[in-house]
């Protein structure tokens, strides 16, 4: 099977580079100024008021000598290969703060691009058409999950993608992206992307297929959308989307965590740690309704306590869509099944199912799937669905797509 070689690239592979050394300063300090300011300035004059002050010019002090120590060196993490563990606390990273790490520009923030064996692809045609020996017109995008990396799609020595190619003849296309900006701002961006890749593929794509894992689906989602509002050309490519364990109403553990968050600000005493809470990334905090786009978030609190305010966002016209749903418990009776779903989310959120009408996302019975004894990450190794995947990808490819009412 085609899967990435431990090492990611022709160089000699290290598992910390100086870069991250120069970035986990910054955010370790970060995280400390965000601490202190939060914790409000206390009367100027007091004992309080002179540590606070100390605290602050020793953090900013500290933060200038990283950037002369190590600043210089931003660069260096390419001239060695990454590992797959680097990858992987990486992309964690990322998931719990990459929100802040893009805006302050910090080396560990991830750039979006568009990786086959974990190496990023120049999307010109000249490169595209040398990394592949021969390209097709059949694309497959794998868009991964919070706080992951294009590489966890490999699991149990089964990957998705490496085996739709070989049963299918896809080209798989691993999409690697920080998990903690906006799902909208990634959304657009992955948009713009596909747009491109459209247009500089050696070949006319005849098809996109994508397979998308638990926030990932919900920021194909959200490209699908806004390469609409742009008019783009790969939506007119674009024939199946399949979404394994994708939180599409939500995760409730975002919504417990906004909740305990709540009441832990409502004390002095507990304050402290409801200030903590509030680190946590806007990719985290977007998933506890399952925001798409940018007016769901943009001019509010994304901390504060309140009710689901999102647009619904209908699945794309044209498309045949299907969802996969894990679930802990054996069958549709076992009440592991109601209360626990794949460990991670509800068996309705997966499928796409609300108590409100308008809100359901409507996949017909026939695209919808449970895979009972099946935690969240075994989705994507599990046999049965791969199974599935593949059954689902093959029939859709041999029927034109359904057209969904508007």
């Amino acid at each position: 099977m085609d899967v990435p070689d431990r090492k990611l690239g022709d160089r000699k592979a290290r598992h910390i580079h100086r870069s991250d050394l120069h970035g986990l300063g910054r955010l370790l300090l970060l995280v400390l100024d965000v601490i202190i300011d939060r914790a409000g300035a206390p009367d100027r004059d007091s004992i309080l008021g002179v540590v606070y002050r100390r605290a602050r010019a020793t953090t900013m002090m500290t933060g200038r000598l990283f950037d002369a120590a190590l600043g210089r060196h931003t660069g260096a993490h390419f001239a060695h290969a990454s590992t797959r563990e680097r990858e992987a606390v990486l992309a964690a990273l990322n998931g719990l703060f990459g929100d802040v790490l893009a805006r302050v520009e910090n080396p560990l923030a991830i750039r979006m691009a568009l990786r086959r064996h974990g190496r990023p692809l120049a999307l010109e045609r000249s490169a595209l058409a040398a990394e592949s020996n021969s390209p097709g017109g059949k694309l497959l995008v794998l868009v991964h999950g919070l706080c992951c990396s294009d590489l966890r799609w490999l699991r149990g020595n089964h990957d998705h993608g490496a085996a739709l190619a070989r049963d299918l003849g896809y080209t798989p296309l691993y999409l690697h992206y920080n998990s903690g900006r906006h799902i909208s701002t990634n959304g657009r961006e992955f948009a713009a992307l596909l747009e491109r890749l459209v247009a500089e593929w050696p070949v006319p794509v005849d098809e996109i297929a994508i397979l998308a894992y638990s926030m990932g689906g919900l920021v194909a989602r959200s490209a699908c959308y806004y390469a609409r509002v742009e008019r783009y050309a790969w939506p007119a490519r674009l024939k199946q989307m399949v979404f394994l364990g994708t939180p599409h109403h939500g995760a409730p553990l975002e919504r417990h965590g906004n909740w305990l968050g709540t009441l832990l600000g409502r004390t002095t005493v507990t304050a402290p740690f409801a200030r903590l809470g509030r680190l946590r990334s806007a990719g985290i905090t977007d998933l506890r309704y399952g925001n798409l786009l940018d007016e769901d978030w943009r001019g509010r609190d994304r901390f504060a306590h309140e009710g689901d305010t999102r647009r619904h966002v209908p699945l794309p016209r044209g498309v045949r869509c299907y969802a996969i749903a894990g679930s802990v418990g054996r069958g549709g009776s076992d009440i592991r099944d109601r209360l626990l779903g794949d460990g991670l989310l509800p068996v309705d959120t997966a499928l796409g199912r609300h108590d409100d009408p308008a809100r359901d996302l409507s996949f017909p019975p026939s695209r919808r799937w449970v895979a009972f004894g099946t935690h969240h990450l075994d989705l994507l190794s599990r046999t049965g669905v791969y199974e599935k995947i593949r059954a689902w990808l093959e029939e859709g490819g041999r029927r034109p797509a359904a057209v969904r009412p508007p």
